[in-house]
């Protein structure tokens, strides 16, 4: 269960970082084709990668977290709603309305401005899941926290 638990993070943590990455990379320096191109990426596969990956990332962790008792399980256990919230809440819905945008050439000021709000969202939720991986390193011994 652990290691479900430690590889569906990765993998969640790992499409997080290449959609927000391959964003604003693709954003800056390639073509309105490329960026249509990414937008249909990012929603298939992507989202049919993501998707599952947290949904086991929250049950495996739920799960191993069952009877366990302490300040870092319940900071990781409060985090968790917010990581979940962003992602159905901002995070998918934008990338299906950015893809769908892009995909009839729509690159006027909603798509910038929904293009930001999934950056910052992407951005709030890389920051979050950090947090919870390092705090999952320190509950497996893999990380020494000096006091």
């Amino acid at each position: 269960m652990k290691k479900l638990h430690a590889f569906a993070s990765i993998i969640s943590f790992l499409c997080i970082a290449s959609f927000f990455s391959s964003t604003i990379i693709v954003d800056l320096f390639c073509s309105h084709e490329t960026i249509a191109k990414l937008k249909s990426l990012i929603v298939l596969p992507g989202l049919l990668v993501l998707i599952p990956a947290m949904a086991i990332t929250g049950a495996t962790g739920f799960k191993i977290s069952k009877g366990r008792k302490g300040m870092i399980i319940e900071k990781k256990k409060k985090r968790m709603p917010y990581i979940a919230l962003i992602g159905i809440l901002i995070m998918i819905p934008s990338a299906i309305l950015l893809n769908m945008w892009a995909s009839t050439g729509q690159f006027g000021t909603k798509f910038l401005l929904v293009q930001l709000i999934e950056l910052i969202g992407g951005g709030v939720n890389l920051f979050l899941m950090s947090i919870n991986m390092k705090d999952g390193f320190v509950l497996t011994g893999k990380l020494k926290l000096k006091r």
